[in-house]
């Protein structure tokens, strides 16, 4: 089936075939990955920059994000950015790319998986195209809206677990003063109470693991929305469930994301309640 959305720019209609938009995507994303892939193996630790404590950036980075923004305006011109690096703009384009050049660069400069390419399509509030690229194991994850969510080719569907026997990804965002309270409960709440509890290191693929059923629930706050934004399209075409930890379904504009299987979001969201207060939503 070919899914198609009729957009409407300056007055003129436009048809988009959102599964062809997305396959072109995932070439994107994968030759931003082959650059990233050859810059490892010359990498230094004096390219590293520092942004904020615990949060790095290097060249890499920088250089796949003008290598996919450049793409993306040639794929689709319409469009505006939110990148995590800044090189471009927003505009006033109700179409908006989101993109994470690098999601785990404190993984990639330890040569530690996972670490991604992420990027998404947003009209407005809602996701149409979702594509994340994992490096380290050559996997593309990729969904558009209504039309199901994949890794090669390859139906996901996220996993049927229940909260005794689910594997938890509970993630440490880089604002530790802040997020320290509420994960020391979280994990005092779940460790021994959970199949396991894991932190990968990159919300990408954590998103994507959770629609993949290799993960049957994630929780994180402070993160950016082109950290979350293509993975939680995914999660969400794989039959999951995602919100922000108000549990509002709701969740493109804010810095916080529940994403499960759908059977334990309420045994997350209860504890997540519980500890965060409305002020720090």
């Amino acid at each position: 089936m070919v899914w198609k959305i009729i957009l409407t720019f300056a007055g003129v209609k436009k048809e988009m075939d959102l599964e062809r938009y997305t396959l072109a995507v995932c070439e994107i994303a994968r030759r931003a990955g082959e650059y990233i892939k050859g810059e490892r193996e010359k990498f230094s630790l004096e390219s590293v920059e520092r942004k904020h404590a615990h949060d790095y950036v290097s060249y890499v980075d920088k250089g796949s994000e003008r290598l996919i923004v450049s793409a993306l305006r040639e794929l689709l011109p319409e469009a505006g950015f939110i990148t995590e690096e800044q090189t471009a703009q927003r505009g006033q384009s109700p179409l908006c790319w989101v993109v994470d050049p690098l999601d785990g660069t404190t993984n990639f400069i330890h040569r530690y998986a996972p670490y991604a390419v992420s990027i998404a399509l947003m009209e407005g509030r809602e996701i149409l195209i979702g594509v994340v690229y994992e490096i380290c194991s050559d996997e593309c994850f990729y969904a558009w809206k209504g039309g199901g969510a994949y890794v090669d080719g390859k139906p996901l569907h996220v996993s049927s677990q229940k909260i005794q026997d689910a594997l938890l990804c509970l993630q440490l965002p880089y604002n530790s003063d802040a997020y320290k309270p509420t994960i020391k409960r979280l994990i005092d709440t779940f460790y021994g109470n959970v199949g396991s509890i894991r932190m990968c290191g990159s919300a990408a693929m954590a998103l994507c693991y959770v629609a993949a059923g290799r993960l049957d629930g994630y929780a994180e706050q402070y993160i950016g929305q082109w950290d979350y934004m293509a993975g939680s399209l995914i999660v969400m075409e794989a039959g999951g469930m995602v919100t922000d930890y108000s549990g509002s379904i709701d969740f493109t504009q804010g810095n916080s994301v529940v994403a499960t299987n759908g059977i334990i979001q309420n045994d997350l969201l209860e504890v997540v309640c519980r500890f965060i207060s409305k002020d720090n939503r």
